[in-house]
């Protein structure tokens, strides 16, 4: 238990320091190493500790194990201004492309399962979402509506100790708490003042911190000797307020996690292949700073409605859609304890053209996930060595942002990950 506990704030002080990660929206594309090789696959085959942050149940199955797993992930973000400068009160920015700093980050993640009997497992995890970091130059963004050095960064932990219990017949159910930490700072908005219900409350404080809680639930079914369905949801994560910005976020600095579920299926064609299939969908636009439009929000606030400034209760927002996300895998058992992965995932970017002003602080366009790995297991089956690549290739998003003016948000995505699995 020592080990364990350290493990898990040597996981805890890197994530806090590292808060980008590969994106479906801001959720990461997959949790667990095995899984990240299958482009986020695998709801269905539970191989690692970490199915459960997607799947609890997952854990009755994969025996007593620890995993350490730690990736270099390298975003290029950058957004693109073209056409001349409006006057205020509308938004405006200097002509041409600015590229984000900061292009590379380590992303830590743990687990641990135990089984207790034939039937009942536990487990622990830890790991994070992020994605919503940006870093621009003041340089940059001279002469435009933001204000010296500009951006956000956001970055979730999750420490969710796990249940699930297997039945006879490899039917498994389980629950996961989800006990849930964030950090936020937002940069460069002073210009936008006028609009908000707090500006001492809007930018430039520094990082905010809140707490929260949610529930994961999940299932495994055998279909067929060779098919397995399996799913789980995971609630909205409620959390304690921003209030360092209660007056950038609607409802005063409220800032939840959204629910998410993911259903799958893991259909083993032969002994040595596997192929799955899940489908994943993130419900962005219920939480309002993340879902609410900028207008006509902002419109209403200028007109006098202080309950749709930024911060009020009907405030401006990033204006985020509902994400579904299509994920295809393949898993090959080769000789000498080889595994091979591969994966590619298809999900419609949750922002809409007409919301690109502010997204420049959150571009999370990533559309499309190639990703391959493997495994390779020794010292008697009681070692893993685990690898995982992604490519996420570029895509854009453009709309306008005044009368005059468009811009144009830009994204690119690589990933390499190591993790190391001990079985006992």
């Amino acid at each position: 238990m020592q080990f364990l506990r350290q493990l898990i704030l040597a996981g805890l002080l890197a994530t806090l320091i590292s808060p980008a990660f590969a994106t479906n929206g801001y959720l990461a594309h997959g949790y667990g190493i095995k899984s990240r090789g299958m482009a986020g696959t695998g709801v269905a085959l539970p191989q690692e500790a970490l199915i459960a942050a997607t799947n609890p149940a997952g854990i009755a199955f994969v025996g007593n194990r620890v995993e350490i797993n730690a990736a270099v992930f390298s975003p290029r973000r950058s957004y693109n201004t073209t056409g001349p400068q409006s006057a205020p009160p509308q938004s405006s920015l200097v002509q041409g492309k600015v590229d984000s700093g900061r292009e590379y980050f380590v992303l830590p993640e743990a687990g641990a399962t135990w089984q207790l009997d034939d039937h009942k497992a536990i487990g622990l995890t830890l790991y994070g979402n992020g994605g919503m970091n940006t870093s621009y130059s003041a340089t940059d963004t001279a002469g435009g509506s933001f204000s010296g050095a500009t951006g956000v960064d956001l970055a979730q932990l999750f420490l969710s100790p796990t249940f699930a219990y297997r039945f006879d017949n490899d039917a498994a159910i389980g629950v996961s708490a989800i006990l849930a930490y964030q950090r936020f700072e937002a940069k460069g908005l002073t210009n936008f003042s006028g609009l908000s219900t707090s500006p001492q409350n809007l930018t430039n404080n520094g990082h905010d911190h809140s707490f929260g809680a949610g529930i994961n639930l999940g299932f495994i079914l055998p279909v067929s000797e060779q098919v397995t369905l399996g799913g789980g949801f995971r609630s909205r994560v409620y959390m304690t307020e921003l209030d360092d910005y209660q007056g950038l976020f609607a409802e005063q600095g409220d800032m939840d996690i959204p629910a998410s579920a993911t259903i799958g299926l893991a259909w083993k064609t032969t002994d040595q292949l596997t192929v799955l299939l899940d489908i994943q969908k993130t419900w962005y636009s219920s939480i309002d700073a993340v879902g609410n439009t900028m207008n006509p929000a902002m419109g209403l606030c200028m007109g006098g409605d202080v309950n749709s400034c930024l911060g009020g209760n009907n405030g401006i927002g990033f204006g985020w859609k509902d994400m579904t996300t299509v994920k295809f895998g393949v898993q090959y058992e080769a000789a000498n304890d080889w595994t091979w992965r591969a994966g590619y995932s298809h999900g419609n970017q949750p922002i809409p053209e007409t919301e690109v002003f502010f997204n420049i602080l959150a571009p999370g366009v990533m559309e499309q996930h190639f990703t391959a790995g493997f495994s390779k297991k020794f010292d008697n089956g009681h070692q893993e060595i685990n690898f995982a690549a992604m490519y996420a290739p570029s895509y854009s998003v453009q709309g306008p942002i005044s009368a005059t003016q468009t811009v144009e948000l830009e994204m690119k995505q690589y990933q390499l990950e190591l993790g190391w699995s001990l079985l006992f």
